[in-house]
């Protein structure tokens, strides 16, 4: 992806170009960067809206469940008119719908040992927003054995934490 801003996306991303941390050279190095969110439920979704929102240029999706009724008190990148479809191809859609300047590829699979390395190998960055141990250990193995960063979060109740 071209990391030439066009004249919307100038519009669209001017409060970032206002901020000197970011800036048009900070704008154009998320247009050329990839982020791997692996889970699109109750932490993957917000997360991956942000980034979309914010311009990062190539999100992937990881996950392999459907979008039920449960799931939309939590869930926002689903909706009510997205029950029963794959979560991947709900979020994919809503991703879209708010930046349509960005590649969003779907994985409609469990994150394995025997397909981690193949699905990350395009990304920058790898966002782990599962919810099981097994995952969580290893996007941790896949991040250090490929010096790939690794951004987590974890919810339960009331308590959260973020690294």
């Amino acid at each position: 992806m071209s990391a030439f801003l066009s004249r919307e996306e100038i519009l669209r991303y001017s409060r970032h170009l206002l901020i000197p941390e970011v800036g048009l050279e900070g704008q154009r190095k998320l247009k050329a960067a990839s982020v791997l969110v692996v889970g699109t439920g109750g932490l993957g979704s917000p997360v991956a809206m942000y980034l979309a929102a914010a311009g990062v240029g190539h999100i992937g999706l990881v996950d392999y469940d459907v979008v039920d009724f449960s799931n939309l008190q939590r869930q926002i990148v689903h909706g009510t008119s997205r029950l029963g479809d794959l979560k991947v191809e709900s979020a994919r859609d809503r991703l879209l719908d708010i930046n349509p300047d960005i590649e969003v590829t779907v994985y409609n699979e469990p994150f394995t040992s025997e397909n981690a390395f193949r699905i990350a190998e395009p990304y920058d960055l790898i966002v782990d927003g599962t919810d099981n141990f097994p995952t969580r250990y290893l996007v941790n193995d896949l991040c250090v054995l490929t010096g790939k960063p690794n951004v987590y979060g974890s919810i339960f109740r009331f308590d959260g934490q973020a690294s």
